[in-house]
């Protein structure tokens, strides 16, 4: 079940907000139906609902909040707009790759693929999906941790018939096994065939919240009540005006003297019984009209609202006391008295103005609030039972109360953007996340070719060390093609999920927790690993075809230039995932390695070799003698190489940018927990 009370978004400037204070009610077994034109405010809601957006309100789920939920994809399955996903993955691999974001077994993938018809399609990419299958897709995508409730924003937008029907079965058999599905639509035909209950938006503003039958009798289609003792002389002349007009107007006898006029307004039925001499003791609209666009005058004639409602509004229905005199029905409201005198060039009445029509129980008084804000149940705001009960004369407007500043209601608690959890399974989605498409592939073998061509250009060249050689790193360029390859993967391990949001219950911000940063550090170190030695061999590779073993051999000291070689490949890697995560950007990841040799080695560079700074000179030597015991398989020479490549300018300044990204990581994700 869910339960949305007081939703507000925080204004834009000078404008008003596009949700004001929309409450209503989804319930467990049954299908909801979010209605209203586009611009209304229908996805705005759902975001402040979801946290994505900040406002004020508060929504539960089963009783409890999002943020208060501790799997929150579990309990709610959201589709907003496309499915988001990287075009080149597979429908398969998506689907498993979520698996491990919900934590669900993976398994469940092609249990979900088999339930909405994609099987012969698990093979295919995203990007060539046509628009029924990528819907099936995204309702895979929300079925995949078995959650609750649903919610969906115009799920059967751009969809055949036969796709939207069978959606619509879909939904209608989750709804049936007792799960809650809340979606949105701007077809009121569509909300009045598929839910089982609409609520109406217009404007930001609730306007209805009613049963489907109810608004299929009363909003889908648009009709003036009519009361009058000649009712069947009333409904002949206006079918003749009608034809005469070449209006498409329906007149239908409901039984006595009463008429249901469709297609018609009360200003020109109110001119017809006028000029006829016919009493009229009831014209009125019913509540609301044809669903988005209820409130806004009419081109064919004012509005008769009996009492004029601003912002959209539409006046609250109220259940009129038993009485013997006349029956009056519950779902219209009276608009206006028939007064021949009212009229500028109307002849002497030969009949006594009607009155109201009988029976119908006036407004209490009310502040224009209080007629607005009350629920369609009968009562106003306070629920006080009496308001329903006939209300006394209206007294004098210097008697009326006014209300204080400590009667109005509170506001509702202000509505938060919190960030998403990380997947249960990080390292297993990371890993999926990361094979699923071939940029890695493709970037790792770009990288080797580039690093081979180099390496076989510098040895034609000639003044080249041996060790620059085989990682093909010339002076001129201040990092080798290996270690900017492993610093573009890095940053995409972010900028890809930024640009296609790959958690199934995204909440708008890339989580920023220690176990998912964890796991991506460990699977771009690998990858960083993998392509540094990749790089070397088939550089070695290359100098030998080409040139012969000369070119080819190995350095003596290969430990610590190897330690080096290693570091900064994986070092490029990890600043790449850490300036990705800080800045939310894989320009910014990349742009943060490059900076690296650019602006910090030159800084540290002049601080080690500064006339005033005192040199660590025979730390090597030193630290030999104070390890006296031998550590087991030579563990000495390998710190030795790490404590070499720090004390180098590079090592240094990648040391410290690490650290400074680190520190930066680590503070706005403690920042945003304490928020």
């Amino acid at each position: 079940m869910i339960q949305a009370f007081g939703l507000t978004s925080n204004p834009r400037k000078e404008l008003p907000p596009a949700v004001d204070d929309v409450s209503f009610e989804a319930r467990a077994g049954r299908i909801t139906a979010l209605l209203g034109a586009p611009g209304a405010g229908k996805t705005t809601v759902l975001r402040l609902m979801l946290e994505l957006q900040q406002g004020r309100g508060i929504t539960h789920f089963r009783g409890r909040p999002l943020h208060r939920i501790a799997h929150p994809s579990r309990e709610v399955g959201v589709l907003l707009g496309d499915v988001p996903g990287h075009p080149a993955r597979t429908v398969r691999g998506h689907l498993r790759m979520l698996c491990a974001a919900a934590g669900v077994p993976v398994r469940r993938a092609d249990e979900v693929l088999e339930a909405v018809g994609l099987v012969s399609l698990r093979e295919e990419r995203l990007g060539t999906l046509s628009r029924g299958m990528d819907r099936r897709l995204g309702l895979a995508c929300v079925l995949l941790a078995d959650p609750h409730t649903l919610v969906l924003d115009d799920p059967a937008d751009g969809l055949s018939t036969r796709e939207g029907a069978w959606l619509h079965g879909t939904l209608r058999a989750h709804a049936a096994q007792g799960g809650t599905v809340l979606f949105t639509t701007s077809d009121p035909k569509e909300a009045a065939r598929t839910a089982d209950r609409v609520a109406t938006l217009e404007q930001g503003r609730l306007v209805a919240d009613q049963e489907a039958a109810e608004f299929s009798r009363t909003r889908l289609r648009p009709r003036v009540a009519v009361r009058s003792p000649h009712a069947a002389r009333l409904a002949v002349l206006l079918a003749k005006q009608a034809r005469t007009a070449q209006l498409s107007v329906e007149v239908v006898r409901e039984g006595g003297n009463r008429l249901s006029v469709y297609g018609g307004t009360c200003a020109d039925i109110g001119e017809i019984a006028f000029r006829h001499g016919i009493v009229v003791h009831q014209l009125a609209d019913e509540i609301g009209d044809m669903g988005p666009g209820a409130g806004r005058d009419r081109a064919s004639g004012p509005r008769c609202d009996r009492h004029r409602v601003e912002a959209g509004r539409i006046p609250v229905t109220r259940e009129p006391p038993p009485s013997s005199e006349a029956p009056t029905d519950p779902t219209v409201e009276p608009c206006s008295t028939l007064d021949p005198e009212s009229h500028p060039d109307a002849p002497k009445p030969v009949t006594d103005p009607p009155s109201l029509s009988f029976g119908q129980s006036q407004l209490p008084d009310a502040e224009p609030d209080e007629l607005s804000d009350a629920p369609s149940t009968g009562r106003p705001r306070g629920g006080s039972p009496a308001a329903t009960a006939p209300s006394q004369p209206r007294p004098p407007a210097r008697a009326r109360t006014v209300r204080t500043l400590d009667e109005l209601p509170p506001l509702p608690p202000s509505i938060s953007v919190r960030p998403a959890p990380s997947p249960l399974r990080p390292l297993r989605y990371e890993i999926r996340r990361a094979a699923g498409i071939g940029t890695g592939f493709l970037t790792g073998a770009v990288t080797l070719a580039v690093s081979a061509v180099i390496a076989v250009v510098l040895a034609r060249i000639g003044h080249t060390p041996q060790p620059r050689l085989l990682a093909a790193w010339p002076q001129e360029l201040p990092l080798p093609p290996a270690a900017l390859g492993a610093g573009l993967l890095g940053a995409l391990a972010f900028g890809d999920e930024f640009r296609h949001p790959a958690l199934a219950a995204d909440r708008g911000t890339v989580p920023r927790r220690l176990g998912l940063l964890a796991a991506k550090l460990l699977v771009s170190s690998a990858t960083a690993l993998v392509l540094a030695v990749l790089t070397v061999g088939c550089d070695a590779e290359a100098l030998y075809l080409v040139y012969g073993r000369e070119l080819a051999q190995v350095p003596t000291d290969w430990l610590p230039l190897g330690a080096g070689w290693i570091g900064l490949v994986v070092g490029c890697a990890w600043a790449g995932v850490l300036a990705a995560g800080v800045f939310r950007s894989t320009t910014a990841g990349l742009a943060a390695v490059g900076a690296v040799p650019l602006l910090v080695v030159p800084v540290v560079h002049k601080l080690v070799n500064g006339p005033s700074v005192r040199t660590a000179a025979g730390l090597p030597m030193r630290l030999r003698e104070a390890l006296l015991p031998r550590w087991p398989f030579g563990g000495e020479r390998y710190l030795e190489a790490a404590l070499k490549v720090i004390s180098q300018p590079v090592g240094g300044a990648l040391t410290l940018s690490l650290t400074a990204l680190l520190c930066a990581y680590l503070l706005t994700t403690l920042r945003s927990r304490f928020r």
